[in-house]
């Protein structure tokens, strides 16, 4: 007889359905990170002795400060597009992510004071405390549709591409 715990521990844990915040709800917390970034290259351009010429370079250096960097994949089928992000080390509760036609925000802020000090220190724990992740889509997609989970340090999500005006439907004469 199989023991049920045994199954149980290999088994992927389940996915959380997450929901969508309205794009201007996420907006302010995008515009806080970027003064923050924008503050550190101002920083960085004033420790050089206000030389110029070096503004990306100082711009993306304080991004690497402040934001975890995020892989994306997307696919598209006929009528869907699929969207998966690397959020590893982020909880359900920990993200906002907002679905627009041609785009997905993604952002997240790790809780301060988390288990890191009681647990052993994983890969993870390596990289800055924050996401901030803007995601064009080729096709425009009805946010209304969107089935966001996250399983497994995986982001996914599902999204119905809007018809095109005068696209026949598939079986159609």
């Amino acid at each position: 007889m199989k023991s049920t715990r045994a199954s149980h521990s290999n088994s992927t844990p389940p996915a959380i359905l997450l929901r969508a915040y309205a794009p201007a709800a996420t907006q302010w917390d995008m515009q806080q990170i970027q003064l923050a970034i924008a503050r550190r290259a101002y920083e960085l351009f004033e420790k050089r002795n206000r030389e110029h010429g070096h503004d990306w370079e100082d711009w993306f250096q304080g991004e690497s400060e402040f934001l975890r960097p995020v892989t994306v994949v997307i696919s598209e089928t006929g009528d869907r597009c699929s969207v998966r992000a690397n959020v590893l080390g982020f909880g359900a509760d920990e993200l906002k992510v907002s679905i627009e036609p041609r785009r997905i925000v993604i952002l997240g802020r790790k809780e301060v004071g988390t288990a890191r000090e009681t647990r052993e220190a994983t890969p993870s724990d390596l990289y800055p405390d924050q996401i901030m992740r803007s995601i064009e889509i080729a096709s425009e997609v009805d946010p209304a549709s969107a089935v966001i989970e996250l399983q497994s340090g995986i982001l996914k999500c599902e999204l119905l591409k809007v018809a095109k005006p005068g696209a026949k439907a598939a079986g159609a004469s």
